[in-house]
């Protein structure tokens, strides 16, 4: 599953992993914290968001251009070194598509976006950098849910967009700083890179030859793979552990 990854990422993820071993109190053990989290997504030439499409006298070319998710996080600390992680989410996706013939000389672009939701759980590994500021790098599952297709219709074309499954696994990884304060919870900054197991959708771009007679419709087919990395902004609202311990002394 760490082949998936790229090879930074899997640097730090392995880099957590050795750490764990030598960190002493830096989760909460036994303390469950809830938060939100905001997550613009940045397309990079290294995942591929770019696929073209051709056939004879036709051109087309689909391309994640941006996103943005969004949802709640929840932490359970489970040792002093480890936490588990979990949430729920939505991600939009934007793409761009555009479609050319070259015999008529037409050429259009659009855009669409595609909607799906998440349900990711995720295993944490804290690495102290100061007094309230921690790393930390974690490596887990998601399941991916897609509640519907999606058309966009432009003058001589049209995209649809299908999905392969309602659901599916990804795996993800993530890296990122936070800063505890006393009183007022926890800030976070990262990124995340998500990765679907098997093709998220299927995209149909198609141009439609009009004439007297008929409406010709001529389609090309490419896969969607789903893949994106997000800069995280989250906030976890604060949990004081002594109370929390208090409150199981009493029982």
């Amino acid at each position: 599953m760490l082949s998936l990854l790229p090879i930074p990422l899997r640097i730090a993820l392995l880099f957590g992993g050795m750490c764990a071993n030598v960190c002493s109190g830096l989760a909460q053990q036994g303390v469950t914290t809830f938060g939100f989290q905001v997550k613009p997504v940045f397309p990079i030439s290294y995942f591929d968001p770019v696929v073209n499409l051709e056939r004879p006298q036709l051109t087309g070319k689909i391309e994640l251009t941006g996103g943005f998710a969004f949802g709640m996080s929840v932490r359970v600390g489970v040792t002093k070194a480890i936490s588990l992680e979990t949430g729920l989410g939505q991600i939009k996706r934007r793409y761009s598509f555009s479609t050319a013939n070259d015999t008529s000389g037409y050429a259009e672009s659009g855009e669409v976006r595609y909607i799906g939701y998440e349900l990711p759980i995720t295993a944490l590994v804290y690495i102290r950098l100061g007094e309230r500021s921690y790393m930390n790098t974690s490596l887990g599952l998601a399941a991916d849910f897609y509640p519907s297709d999606v058309q966009q219709d432009i003058e001589e074309s049209s995209i649809y967009i299908y999905r392969q499954n309602w659901a599916q696994l990804a795996v993800l990884g993530n890296i990122g700083v936070e800063y505890r304060t006393y009183k007022s919870g926890i800030f976070y900054l990262g990124a995340t890179f998500h990765r679907p197991f098997n093709t998220m959708a299927v995209a149909d771009l198609t141009w439609f030859d009009v004439n007297p007679n008929a409406v010709v419709p001529y389609t090309m087919r490419a896969a969607l793979n789903g893949s994106y990395l997000t800069m995280d902004l989250r906030y976890y609202f604060h949990e004081d552990p002594e109370r929390l311990r208090r409150k199981t002394n009493k029982k």
